[in-house]
């Protein structure tokens, strides 16, 4: 192998007819020693003896006749040149033949859009002692025991409790159990009655439901099937209202960022109880509770519109897109920003719960009046 200061030399002397024979064969055995200038083979140039013979063939084609070549003699510097200008004008030229090539590898690599994938089963249980308990990736089992009752976790997204004893002292415990924004859960509690807890909720609940009457405090949105039992009553109270029931399935909708708390009933009767005023609902009624207006409404509905979220499904019903984003943003876990003035608008049809969120906001702007933009987990609503 030869260096390129030697190649200069030997390619000099040759085209000045002064090689020696050893010279010549030693400068004609260079296509299988070639090296590149400063040794150095860069990876996007391509193959070394693809490039040899493309190198070997600008060479040659640039060699004049002897004849020629002897009538230059008088400026020998200007045929070093030649030769230096020669290597880098091919090497130059091979280099930019790459660029498509080289183009192509950076365009495939294209970034993976941020997908913002829809909730699942996610819950945090706070015990009567303080401690607190992720049930998200516990495997199924029993979690604990308390005052005689067994809590377990039956199944990914489902709490169970269940007594297991009658006898000893009968103490009242109070467990929590909450969802973030973006998750959901399933809760047995003591008396056979079943909870379905939707995104950003909480119920405060006894393990064992002591005494003459069952209570739980909701903060959220639960649907429940209530177990009956004449002699215990069972109410939820929410935000200063009751809901009292003997056993029933109805669905409550109160968050703190909504303007009326929504009870939806589905089976049975309940009685919505606020200090003086007093409703009693039906099936397939639903009633409102307005707290600046501190009185009842009540009106028919479609009750599978009521409990669509616990089936998997967003439900519109003629609902501006602001209470429509609010929904979204528990269920997505996002932000959602609207501009200044942004004008009322309202929707509706069906759309999965499961679906990625882009799709759930495609299908609303194909009523072409409003549009998104997505910026990580922030949502933009656009008229």
């Amino acid at each position: 192998m030869i260096t390129k200061e030697e190649f200069l030399f030997l390619f000099e002397k040759k085209l000045s007819g002064q090689c020696t024979p050893e010279e010549k064969r030693l400068l004609e055995s260079y296509e299988d020693d070639m090296i590149m200038p400063d040794d150095q083979w860069g990876a996007d140039l391509g193959e070394k003896k693809r490039l040899h013979g493309i190198l070997k063939a600008s060479l040659s084609q640039s060699i004049p006749e002897k004849n020629i070549l002897r009538k230059s003699n008088q400026f020998p510097w200007l045929r070093a040149v030649a030769a230096i200008i020669i290597l880098l004008s091919v090497g130059v030229l091979i280099w930019r033949s790459q660029q498509p090539v080289i183009k192509q590898k950076i365009d495939a690599v294209a970034p993976v859009p941020y997908k913002i994938l829809p909730g699942g089963n996610k819950a945090y249980l706070t015990m009567a002692n303080g401690n607190v308990i992720t049930l998200n990736g516990l495997k199924n089992g029993t979690l604990a025991t308390q005052t005689g009752v067994q809590i377990n976790k039956v199944k990914d997204g489902v709490l169970a409790y269940s007594k297991k004893s009658t006898s000893g002292p009968q103490e009242l415990a109070y467990n929590m159990i909450n969802t973030p924004r973006g998750g959901q859960y399933q809760l047995v509690l003591a008396d056979g009655t079943r909870v379905w807890l939707n995104s950003a909720s909480s119920l405060k609940y006894s393990t064992a439901f002591y005494g003459k009457e069952r209570k739980v405090e909701l903060s959220g949105e639960a649907y429940f099937e209530v177990a009956k039992n004449p002699s215990k009553p069972f109410t939820v109270n929410v935000n200063g209202m009751g809901v009292q029931v003997l056993g029933t399935h109805f669905n409550i909708m109160a968050y703190n960022d909504e303007k009326d708390i929504k009870t939806t009933l589905l089976e049975g009767s309940v009685k919505l109880i606020n200090q003086d005023h007093l409703a009693l609902l039906k099936p397939g009624q639903q009633g409102s509770f307005n707290e600046q207006q501190r009185a009842f409404s009540i009106k028919n509905v479609d009750v599978e519109d009521a409990v669509a979220w616990k089936n998997g499904f967003f439900v519109f019903d003629n609902e501006d897109i602001q209470t429509i984003m609010k929904r979204i943003s528990r269920w997505y876990d996002v932000d959602v920003i609207f501009p200044e003035k942004f004008r009322r608008k309202n929707f509706g049809g069906t759309v999965s719960r499961f679906n990625d969120v882009s799709q759930v906001l495609r299908s609303l702007e194909l009523t072409g009046s409003v549009h998104f933009k997505t910026e990580g987990r922030r949502i933009t609503v656009m008229p």
